[in-house]
This record gives C-alpha cells, sequence and structure tokens, in this order.
C-alpha cells in the first residue's frame, strides 16, 4: 500500500538541542532506521517539518547586513533541500543500492485572501526568553508568540490549496521511487492578479501536517501517519485525567478540543484525510510507526469506527 508520513520537528531536531548539521543528521538517522523497514514493504512517501530551520537561515542571513535577509518562501526551499538530501541519504544507507530515491521541491499554492495572514500563528525558529523576544521584535518587526515558558516567532499559515509537482511526485511512487515532497509544508506560491498572471512566493509557512494530508489525498494514498514525539493523541492532556485515544472517527475527534501550536493541525489533518477518502489517518511516536500501521498504536481515525476509544 502507499504510505504517506509526515515527520515532526522532533525527527529532525530535539526542542532545546543546538541546531547543528550532525545533531539533525543523528537524528534523521534515527528516523531512517523507523522507515527504512516500511519502504521495503510498501510505498512511500515523506514529508517532514522545517521550522527550526528556517528561523535559524533567517537569523543568520540578518546577521550580513549588507544584503536583505532571504523571503521565507526562498528559506522554505533552502531547507526542504537540505533536510531531503539528509533523509535520502541516510534512507539510502538502509535500503538496498537498486532502490530509487528522490527528494523533489514541492510548490503549493495558497489564497492571497486567506484570513490567515491577518492573523499569524504558525512558530517558526528557535524559542527565546521574553527579553530577547521582545528585542528582535523592536529590531526586525517580527512578531512573536509565547510557547510553553519560552516565545517564538509567529507567521501566516495559510491553507494549502493545490500541488504543483503531483504529476512527478505519482510518476516516481509508480516507478517504486521512495519520494521526500512537501517538506516544512512545501514553499508557499501564489498567482499574482494582473495583466500576465503569474506564479510568485509568499511571505508565510504552511502547515507541514495540512500540505501533507492534501498530499496524501491527491495521491489517493492507504495510510496517512504523522509521526511525533507523543505516543498518541491525548483527552485532557497535562492534567491528572489525561488519557491516549486509540481509536477515534473524525466527526467524535472534531468535536474534542487540542492546542492549537501542538496537536490541533494534525488532529485537523487526521479527520480531514480519514473523512474525505475513508481511509485511515494515524497520529503517533516515529519509534512506533510498525505498530502504528499495525492499528496496535498511536491514534488511529477511520470513518468506520463509531465513536472514540481509549488506550487500555
Amino acid at each position: 500500500m502507499l504510505v504517506v508520513t509526515a515527520l515532526g520537528g522532533n525527527a529532525l531536531l530535539r526542542r532545546g538541542q543546538p541546531m547543528t548539521a550532525e545533531n539533525q543528521r543523528q537524528n534523521i538517522r534515527i528516523a531512517a532506521e523507523a522507515l527504512a523497514p516500511i519502504a521495503m514493504q510498501h510505498q512511500l512517501l515523506v514529508g517532514h517539518g522545517n521550522g527550526p530551520q528556517v528561523g535559524l537561515l533567517a537569523l543568520q542571513g540578518a546577521a550580513y547586513t549588507d544584503v536583505e535577509t532571504y523571503p521565507l518562501d526562498v528559506l522554505g526551499a533552502q531547507t526542504e533541500g537540505m533536510i531531503g538530501y539528509m533523509i535520502e541519504q541516510e534512507l539510502g544507507n538502509l535500503l538496498p543500492f537498486e532502490r530509487p530515491l528522490a527528494s523533489l521541491l514541492t510548490m503549493i499554492e495558497v489564497d492571497p485572501g486567506d484570513p490567515a495572514f491577518g492573523n499569524p500563528t504558525k512558530f517558526i525558529g528557535p524559542v527565546y526568553a521574553k527579553e530577547e523576544a521582545d528585542r528582535l521584535a523592536a529590531q526586525k518587526n517580527w512578531i512573536f508568540k509565547q510557547d510553553g515558558d519560552r516565545w517564538r516567532r509567529v507567521v501566516a499559515s495559510p491553507e494549502p490549496r493545490r500541488i504543483f509537482e503531483l504529476r512527478p511526485i505519482q510518476w516516481l511512487l509508480e516507478h517504486n521511487t521512495v519520494v521526500i515532497a512537501a517538506g516544512g509544508g512545501g514553499i508557499p506560491t501564489m498567482y499574482e492578479t494582473g495583466r500576465h498572471r503569474s506564479l510568485t512566493g509568499v511571505e508565510c509557512v504552511i502547515d507541514k501536517d495540512l500540505a501533507s494530508e492534501l498530499l496524501a489525498r491527491d495521491l489517493n494514498a492507504d495510510l496517512f501517519v504523522m509521526l511525533t514525539d507523543a505516543d498518541a493523541v491525548y483527552i485532557d492532556w497535562g492534567k491528572p485525567s489525561q488519557r491516549p485515544i486509540r481509536r477515534a472517527s473524525p466527526a467524535a475527534l472534531s468535536a474534542m478540543n487540542f492546542a492549537a501550536g501542538s496537536m490541533g493541525p494534525k488532529v485537523s489533518a487526521a479527520c480531514r484525510f480519514a473523512a474525505a477518502t475513508g481511509k485511515r489517518a494515524a497520529i503517533g511516536a516515529l519509534a512506533d510507526l510498525s505498530r502504528i500501521i499495525a492499528g496496535e498504536a498511536g491514534t488511529t481515525v477511520s470513518a468506520t469506527e463509531p465513536g472514540v476509544a481509549y488506550a487500555a
């Protein structure tokens, strides 16, 4: 079957960990060890996050004052190439030499009238103390919001509308290629209106889970899996009453409240996919990937589920 996975940022860089190339490679090597057995049994497409990497490139660019910092769409393309290269290489070290792999820069269309442009919510970059966040906000005109007990930059996160590289992705999958695509939510683009309709980049970040869900739906994937640092979706997370959800219908799960900055987009993406396709979506930990596919771990969202079932 065709499995589409979306690797959370923790698969690339753990919270508080220095953003070195070697740290990222070590984490991607661990991710590849979980993904390789799946690639041996199924068609596989890998998506991934890029929030810390985009934020770091923006800071590095701002430090060189002779040239204006590159816009977010260009930084997104740079990080998609960098991370895709590492994933492709580490998977290639584990899979048979004759198994092809390919990383695709993926442009995704957004609506210029999307209300998200008036309310930035997407976290990118490292976390800061309040004083440092205030200094950067004043210096660079960035917007910050609280993320736990620290502060992070936020940017607009519009809905993904169309994936431009869908046909080459389909062709590669049909030829047994492991594909890395839509990294970081893809490269945000929109059509400028005017005498000549032209495609241009956008200063925003598309949520990687929603972008991967759209790609999974367009590819008619059999299973869509979002991999994070939580072993399942929990009700009452962080409270004594918290409980892991093992299975749920899209309607039942959509009726629950989850944090917009963490589990909320994943739940929304899972519910969209399951409701639209009648197939399974799942959320869980990278280390449990094989068991998630078997329905033995994580949280599975399916239209055939009558309600909500909690893990024992």
